[in-house]
């Protein structure tokens, strides 16, 4: 019985899952900032692109967006 006590009270005092928790929440909240940066710089680089092309006209070909 005291064993048992003993490895609850370790069991209590371990915070090495809480931190592992909370790590992947931050790693979790990073990545969808990231992917998130990564489609509206992606918007914008397609939209500036068109927009280069259609400006200088016929004297370029430009590859066809999407």
């Amino acid at each position: 019985m005291k064993k048992l006590m003993t490895m609850t009270r370790q069991f209590r005092d371990d915070e090495n899952g809480a931190a592992m928790v909370e790590y992947s929440i931050l790693i979790g909240i990073i990545t969808a900032a990231v992917i998130g940066f990564i489609v509206v710089v992606g918007g914008y680089v397609t939209t500036a692109w068109s927009t280069l092309c259609t400006n200088l006209g016929t004297a370029v070909t430009c590859p066809a967006a999407g």
